[in-house]
């Protein structure tokens, strides 16, 4: 049976702050809506510290922003962006059209049609994670988005330059310097000055998540990818140093980032919380980290495998590092999670910043349901029907007749009975009267 060394925070204790960032969140939309581009400016102050009369970049200030980078910075983003661009090519050549001939002159097909306005939301009060622009715009622009926008708050004061660069050359159609709610707000809303669009996606914070969470409907979301979650699934194949550094990797994001260790091994779970001290001691992000492992840390031993993968699965975490001797099992039997990275040799950074999967990726038990931002969240995929004769027609109408009179639909019948009618000559009544109506035309 499963023995936690460690637990995080109570559920009733993220339940009362869910409350508060809710409550927050709607009075800010709600004045948005009302004020548009006065109150996206007024947030933005309040917040940022950020004033200026148009949040849009101009050509001249992306082009500063490319040139305050050295050239290998340029060339390691165009690595970054090339990986996701690949992979992100390889998922939508994937996705057929399909049209096929299901019966004798009857033809069903979809076809997969991008939204045609996406609004990327790019995190970057903290740090500059302009690995977020490439995950979005990238893959709305594989996807075949027309127009996308994207949102990034300032940082130290003004644009990122290693963002805005990033926005730039994934092929971002404009470039807003806002952040949080107002950004979220302002993108699906639309104000005076920036037209809404059919789609928001990228993680965020968690008045971020429940911002897109709110505006759910009005809009379309990817998924509900809030504060970063990570997991690392290990055996004594592993070292406690090892662990320690994947996890408080992660914990790093923010102090509201669960970390959570799954082990079949005391010993490891025991030296990994002293790596993690130690390590606390000396990593120069250790001020968040520490907050957040003491908070959301949990430490738990199982007793084999299976069991690491029931208890897995119940967290349904966003990022899940396995590193055990069978990494392959894990691939194999687990269900709930947002990405996977197997074996000692990858890690979350990986996956995070330069591989090619995408790092936008669901959060709060989302797993059990979604998995991560990919082209498919772009692509509506829209069914179509062709009835090619009048024999086909016929056929299925009477089918369609005798199923529309057992729910008492009479003018959903009468639908298929005018095309009995009209192409099978028969003498087909109304849904759900007895008498004969009408002759064939």
């Amino acid at each position: 049976m499963a023995n936690w060394l460690k637990r995080g925070s109570t559920a009733a204790a993220r339940a009362d702050l869910d409350r508060k960032v809710r409550d927050t969140v709607e009075t800010i939309l709600a004045d948005i809506e009302t004020r548009g581009d006065a109150a996206v400016r007024a947030l933005s102050v309040r917040f940022d510290g950020w004033d200026r009369d148009d949040y849009r970049l101009t050509d001249r200030e992306i082009q500063d922003c490319l040139d305050q980078l050295t050239g290998q910075d340029l060339k390691d983003i165009e690595f970054a962006q090339t990986q996701v661009r690949t992979f992100a090519q390889i998922q939508r050549d994937s996705m057929k059209d399909v049209e096929v001939e299901t019966l004798p002159g009857v033809v069903l097909g979809h076809t997969h049609i991008p939204v045609n306005a996406a609004g990327c939301y790019v995190p970057g009060g903290k740090y500059p994670l302009l690995a977020s622009a490439h995950m979005s715009v990238i893959t709305a622009k594989v996807a075949g988005v027309k127009r996308v926008i994207t949102c990034a708050p300032p940082f130290e004061g003004k644009p990122a330059p290693a963002i805005v660069a990033a926005q730039h050359m994934a092929g971002a159609d404009a470039i807003y310097a806002l952040g949080g709610i107002q950004a979220i707000g302002a993108m699906a809303l639309g104000t005076q000055s920036i037209d809404p669009v059919d789609m928001l996606v990228g993680p965020g914070n968690a008045f971020v998540a429940e911002a897109k969470r709110q505006l759910f409907g009005r809009v379309g979301i990817d998924l509900f990818a809030g504060p970063t979650e990570t997991m690392v699934i290990a055996d004594d194949s592993v070292d406690g140093e090892l662990c320690a550094t994947d996890l408080l990797g992660q914990a790093e994001h923010g102090p509201d980032s669960p970390a959570i260790l799954i082990t079949t091994s005391e010993k490891l779970a025991r030296d990994t919380m002293r790596e993690i001290a130690r390590l606390l001691t000396v990593l120069p992000t250790a001020a968040i980290a520490a907050k957040a492992w003491e908070t959301y840390g949990e430490v738990i031993v199982c007793e084999d495998e299976a069991e690491m993968v029931r208890v897995a699965d119940d967290y349904a975490n966003e990022h899940v590092q396995v590193m055990t001797r069978d990494p392959a099992y894990f691939l194999k039997n687990m269900t709930n999670y947002g990405a996977l990275f197997l074996g000692h040799r990858t890690n979350v950074a990986y996956g995070d910043k330069v591989i090619g999967t995408n790092h936008t990726l669901p959060t709060r038990k989302a797993a059990r349901y979604t998995g991560g931002l990919w082209v498919g969240k772009f692509l509506k995929t829209c069914t179509y029907q062709k009835v090619l004769t009048d024999a086909a027609s016929t056929m299925i109408g009477e089918y369609c007749s005798r199923l529309c009179a057992l729910e008492g639909f009479a003018g959903h019948g009468e639908q298929a009975n005018i095309r009995v009618r009209r192409h099978g000559g028969r003498n087909v009544p109304y849904a759900g009267r007895a008498e004969p109506v009408g002759q064939p035309a």
